[in-house]
């Protein structure tokens, strides 16, 4: 019972009740995902229930029941969809029940993992050793799980900075740089590599986008030019980031040839691996993956084909002594001791910018417990399988075009019946694309290559089976001929 007389608090009146509570939560929770092959990928939310996020902050208590009513009628019916086994919009894991339990008992214990003597910071360093010997990394190299990817590549980036600007950075700011610090990138890397450079200083004009090849990835004989046109010009070519999937396409960078030629003109090289780092676990992708484990920074995401719940990316360096020197700044109220809390090694914060950090960590360490390496890579295999198989029920259709080879998970298509310029096209496959999501068919998203729009489908889901992608198929097919029509009548 409560006791009137104490002190006001956050902790319930009734801790019976919020109990029962918190069990018809997690009853919902388990039917809500059983079930989610049974509800539309994504549907709109209604006028009247956007205008309920518009109410003004309450004041005085409505109660945990009353809250979690207005959640399961509100929030619950309307999911980004990156849950449901035809959601192929963009590289998004499914998360897992263990992964969400995982969340629950990290916030329940609210720890800090910046840094300190507690499980917390144990549980993320075995994480990161486990990344690290899964990936080939070395076992001293530096680590730190990241809120994702793009965060990874920023980290990695300002180590890359840090360690080959020739001056120090730290001290003087980019206003003191003697040079013009030149990154290179494909012109298909992520758009986070860019947003890095413009935090870095480097801004825009400090990366250099090498034209892609026919097969969309990096041109060797191209970056090679550039280098030497840079060096030419009085810049400092400092790294060349490789892409181990690329956003578009999913192409996958010749990695050993560029760890060759980083290493002989001496520049850093990071790998942007927020796609397909971890699919060196599966058996039909491993090989094409040869050379990332000799990058001196590499950025991935867990969130993805590791189906961690959101957020969770990891970044790696080889030299930990550079990786914190980046980083690292004494500050008297974390200064660690003999014993004690604060009785431990450096803390994780002096590997990032944050120092107040998430106990992520859990929900990858319970989940790749409860599930071992190993089924991670055969669910990896099957949908790379899956996007090869959606590639040839294209290539078997008239209406239909595949955009070039299937290179990883991401199947780039559209209806073209023949008859129409690209501008319409465009238009067309637009709107079917629109049409599926609406109808909540399937999610997919769409990109623009050479001028050209096309349908993607971005496969990261273990939920999705061959007769998903068969509907998929037949549905644009319908919509395509039925939308043709209408613009012809």
């Amino acid at each position: 019972m409560h006791d009137r007389t104490a002190p006001e608090s956050l902790d319930p009146e009734d801790w019976d009740s919020l109990r029962d509570l918190a069990h018809r939560m997690v009853d919902d929770a388990f039917a809500y995902l059983a079930e989610v092959r049974e509800r539309p990928v994504w549907q709109a939310m209604p006028e009247q229930v956007e205008a309920s996020f518009r109410a003004p902050v309450p004041r005085a208590p409505e109660g945990a029941e009353a809250v979690y009513r207005q959640f399961t009628e509100t929030v619950l019916p309307y999911p980004m969809g990156n849950i449901h086994p035809r959601f192929w919009a963009w590289v998004m894991g499914n998360g897992g029940m263990t992964g969400a339990l995982a969340e629950f008992l990290a916030a329940v214990m609210n720890s800090n993992a910046g840094g300190g003597n507690h499980a917390a910071i144990r549980v993320e360093r075995q994480v990161i050793d486990w990344i690290k010997a899964m990936l080939g990394f070395p076992a001293q190299a530096g680590g730190l799980l990241t809120s994702g990817a793009s965060m990874a590549n920023l980290i990695g980036l300002a180590v890359a900075r840090h360690a080959m600007a020739g001056f120090d950075v730290r001290a003087e700011g980019m206003a003191a740089a003697p040079q013009p610090l030149v990154i290179y990138a494909s012109s298909e890397a992520h758009s986070s590599n860019v947003r890095a450079l413009e935090l870095l200083g480097l801004g825009r004009a400090g990366l250099r986008r090498i034209p892609a090849r026919p097969d969309f990835t990096l041109d060797l004989a191209a970056l090679d030019a550039a280098i030497a046109a840079d060096r030419a010009a009085g810049r400092r070519p400092v790294c060349v980031i490789g892409s181990a999937g690329t956003v578009n396409t999913g192409a996958i960078d010749d990695l050993s040839a560029l760890a060759d030629l980083s290493k002989r003109e001496g520049l850093w090289f990071h790998v942007d691996g927020a796609i397909g780092a971890v699919a060196v676990l599966a058996d039909n992708v491993r090989e094409r993956l040869a050379g990332m484990e000799r990058a001196d920074s590499l950025a991935l995401d867990l969130h993805k084909w590791m189906h961690m719940p959101f957020e969770a990316g990891c970044v790696l360096v080889r030299d930990a002594a550079v990786h914190r020197a980046a980083f690292a700044m004494a500050a008297e109220y974390l200064e660690p001791c003999e014993r004690g809390l604060a009785g431990n090694q450096s803390g994780f914060h002096e590997y990032g910018v944050q120092t107040s950090r998430a106990f992520r960590a859990l929900k990858v360490w319970m989940t790749l417990k409860e599930h071992g390496l190993d089924r991670f890579g055969r669910l990896i295999a099957r949908n790379v399988e899956q996007a090869r198989a959606l590639g040839g029920r294209v290539r078997a259709e008239v209406e239909l075009e595949l955009l070039g080879p299937v290179s990883l998970n991401i199947v780039c298509f559209r209806y073209n019946p023949g008859g129409l310029d690209d501008a319409a096209l465009n238009r067309l496959n637009r709107e079917i694309m629109i049409r599926l999501q609406e109808a909540g068919t399937a999610a997919l998203s769409d990109t623009t290559l050479d001028g050209r729009r096309w349908l993607r489908a971005a496969i990261v889901n273990y939920r999705s089976r061959d007769e998903d992608f068969e509907l998929l198929v037949d549905e644009v097919l319908r919509l395509g001929r039925l939308l043709k029509e209408s613009a012809c009548s």
